[in-house]
């Protein structure tokens, strides 16, 4: 169940409007890493989790931090957008060059489709997918996923913060840097756990035996680029991470087996093969008939 208080979980008050910048935040509000996707991704998560605890409790309640934080940014944008000058006459905008770069940087549907609201869109306009949510039902894929989603957010959040010399905006900026920093740490401080509590361990799944994969090529790097320095990474010698093995280099790719040769599908997908088309035509036709479709 939810239940909304109608409280913000900190500052979301600009200095002045500015329309361009409203149409930056929607990056971090409707983005691939923005603020839907992470209250998304945490809530399917918790909701795909097969186990009661802390570390679904610590879904549930990361999730619901970032529904709020998509709270603070839709009200920032629509305080942005509020008197904001989105009307500018033709005139105005031929008479002043300042007018027109402002006009022309944007989101037209703030106005025409939100009234001078938010959207769940990212900063192109681009619809907020459902895709970019990863919730496998796996602990440690999905909160190894989670560290990422938080390091990309940070990132475009930091980015952000050096596009506006507003001071309200930067203030609820550097609340959000400061959150993303406890969750990329509990997220790997909760990968460290699961697999100190025996849960899962490395390679994911890792109650997939190990036995039935072809188990030589499991720890060799092989180099596919002319680059020659990856030789010197820590992935090319010594103990894997997963304990289970040791890391080799190959400086060039496997041999390679030969090509199969071109498949043939039925001739009623229309695909073009070496075979004459009347030859195909008839093939088809006899097909419909055996097949009485």
């Amino acid at each position: 169940m939810f239940f909304h208080q109608q409280k913000l979980q900190y500052n979301a008050t600009p200095e002045a409007p500015d329309a361009v910048y409203a149409r930056k935040l929607q990056e971090v509000i409707g983005g691939q890493y923005g603020e839907i996707t992470v209250a998304m991704q945490y809530s399917f998560q918790a909701w795909n989790a097969h186990i009661p605890g802390k570390y679904r409790d610590l879904l549930f309640g990361t999730a619901a931090e970032e529904f709020g934080h998509i709270e603070m940014l839709a009200t920032m944008v629509a305080q942005l957008l509020e008197k904001a000058p989105l009307g500018i006459t033709e005139e105005a905008v031929q008479g002043d060059p300042a007018v027109a770069a402002v006009i022309g940087g944007t989101d037209l549907q703030h106005a025409i489709v939100a009234g001078a609201g938010a959207r769940p869109v990212d900063s192109m306009g681009n619809p907020w997918s459902g895709s970019y949510v990863t919730a496998s039902g796996n602990l440690l894929a999905d909160m190894s996923s989670n560290v990422n989603a938080e390091m990309q957010g940070r990132l475009q959040v930091a980015r952000l913060y050096h596009m506006t010399d507003d001071k309200g905006i930067r203030d609820m900026l550097s609340f959000l840097l400061a959150r993303d920093t406890m969750h990329q740490n509990q997220w790997m401080a909760a990968v460290k756990e699961l697999q100190a509590d025996g849960l899962e361990q490395m390679p994911v799944p890792s109650n997939f035996p190990q036995s039935k994969e072809a188990t030589e090529f499991s720890y060799d790097y092989y180099n596919f680029s002319d680059g020659a320095t990856a030789a010197q990474g820590s992935w090319a010698s010594g103990p894997t991470p997963d304990g289970n093995g040791e890391f080799g280099y190959k400086d060039q790719p496997m041999a390679g087996v030969p090509m199969p040769p071109p498949t043939h599908p039925d001739a009623r997908f229309y695909g073009t093969t070496e075979v004459p088309n009347r030859v195909e035509k008839v093939a088809g036709a006899l097909q419909d008939k055996l097949n009485r479709e």
